[in-house]
This record gives C-alpha cells, structure tokens and sequence, in this order.
C-alpha cells in the first residue's frame, strides 16, 4: 500500500491511497477539501478513481467530492452516514470493515470534533482527520470533552508501528504546545527540534509513528504523570477523571494564540 499526501487548502492533506503495484491502476482518496490537486495527480499518474473515504463533513475534507467524481468518474462515498453531508453512498458505522484496494480497514468512531466522526484503521495507517494530529488534536466546538478524550484513548491503544495520517499540518504549533505542557521532556524536545528543522525545510511532518505520538503529544498523555497532575492543579476544582483532564489541557491550548505559537523559535 502506497499512501501520497495532498497538500491542499491552506494547510490541509489529502490522501491518495495507491497500490504496490504498479499494474493497479485503481486508487482511492481520503477528505478531498479540494479538487485541483487531487484530479491532477490522478492524470499524471493515470490513475482510475475507485472510491473516496471521508472522516467527517467539514467543507475542508468534502468541498472537492463534486468536481472530482465529475472529472474521475462516480465511485462510493464512504462515511458515517449521520453527518450532514448527504452524498454519502456507502454508510458505515463503528466496527465495521471495509476493502481498500487488497486491505482492510476498521472504521473507527472516534466523536468529539464533530458528532459523526470516525478515523479509518489499517496496522499500518491511521486515517485520523481532525480528531488526532501529530503532536496535537481537533478543536471540539461545543461538543462534550468526554467524547474526544474517549475518543483519543480508543486511538491511544491502537499499535504503536501505526503511522498517523492526519488531515492538518499543524505539527511545529502542536510540538510548541507540547513543551510548554511537559517542560524538560527529552522526547518531546528532540521531535520539537526535528520538526522545527523540517518545518523551516518546508518538509512535511505528516505521517507520524502512532508510538511517537504516545511519547510526545499531550493529548494522548492527558491522564499520565506528571501531565496529569499539572492539569489537575489548573482546574478549579481537580477531578482526575480522563473527561475533566481532556477539558483542562485543550482549554489551556485554547488559551493560547496559535501563530504564536507556531512562530516561537522558527527563525531563531
């Protein structure tokens, strides 16, 4: 399985789930946000458009369906059914297989961003779109913490060898953050430098190990030590409960101006 990364948007990726080999001409894609990219690489590489996953309804992962299946031909819309993006063909639900090319993935729901948002896994692929990224996670709205801390625990026990395909590149910002929650950690201070010289390179940082993630993003370490007790000190009244300590680190996130964030340091 060959997975290519869009960028797409202003900081958005599409994924082209490809083939091996090189006799397979079909290929799938993951949250077209927009169409030009997407229809360009399936010309140049003439490939045949066989079906497109989608992780939740955001215009930034399903505003370019239309133009692409006009151009690439009509093929299945995989998702959860109970969004508002109606052109859904083919529902599924949590738990549920589906044939990707040879593989199989597992859908997976993983709520919190959105209400019907589920990520896409594969041992060897995480299609995660905006519920995890690398070094970070969604924002949820209005939506109960409980339901994305559930929703990351569930990513967090998945095997540590699962490359994270995420639908942002928001990987310096997040990494900022990271240090500033776990200060004086040497695996987030080591992957904050890599990214920091890939980011500076214009390299992507997308895909990530899900084991590297498990070291150094806060928002699958949210109930560990010491992180975990930072967290409990900022609430006003410390519940240890994963819902409580979800809330109080993405609130502290929050809290803080993302391009401030995301220029600390890069041209130091």
């Amino acid at each position: 399985m060959k997975i290519v990364g869009l960028s797409t948007l202003s900081d958005n990726y599409t994924w082209v789930i490809q083939s091996e080999n090189p006799a397979e001409i079909r290929a799938w894609i993951v949250d077209p946000g927009e169409s030009k990219k997407v229809i360009q690489h399936f010309e140049e590489n003439q490939l045949q458009l066989a079906g497109i996953l989608l992780t939740h309804h955001h215009y930034d992962h399903t505003d370019g369906v239309k133009d692409v299946m006009s151009t690439l031909g009509e093929v299945p819309i995989v998702s959860n059914a109970q969004g508002p993006f109606s052109p859904v063909t083919y529902p599924v639900k949590d738990g549920e297989q589906i044939q990707v090319l040879e593989e199989t993935f597992q859908v997976i729901a993983t709520p919190g961003h959105t209400d019907e948002h589920i990520s896409f896994y594969h041992p060897e692929a995480l299609f995660s779109g905006d519920t995890l990224f690398t070094g970070g996670c969604g924002k949820i709205w209005q939506h109960p913490p409980e339901l994305m801390a559930d929703s990351l625990l569930k990513l967090r026990a998945l095997n540590d060898d699962c490359m994270v395909y995420c639908g942002h590149e928001y990987t310096y910002a997040n990494l900022n953050f990271a240090n500033t929650a776990e200060p004086n950690t040497p695996a987030i201070q080591k992957r904050l430098a890599d990214v920091k010289m890939k980011t500076q390179q214009k390299i992507p940082c997308v895909p990530a190990p899900l084991g590297l993630e498990k070291k150094t993003n806060p928002f699958l370490r949210f109930d560990t030590l010491p992180l975990k007790q930072t967290l409990m000190d900022r609430q006003s009244q410390p519940k240890d409960q994963p819902g409580a300590l979800f809330a109080a680190l993405r609130a502290w996130k929050d809290e803080l101006d993302q391009t401030d964030i995301l220029e600390a340091g890069l041209n130091e």
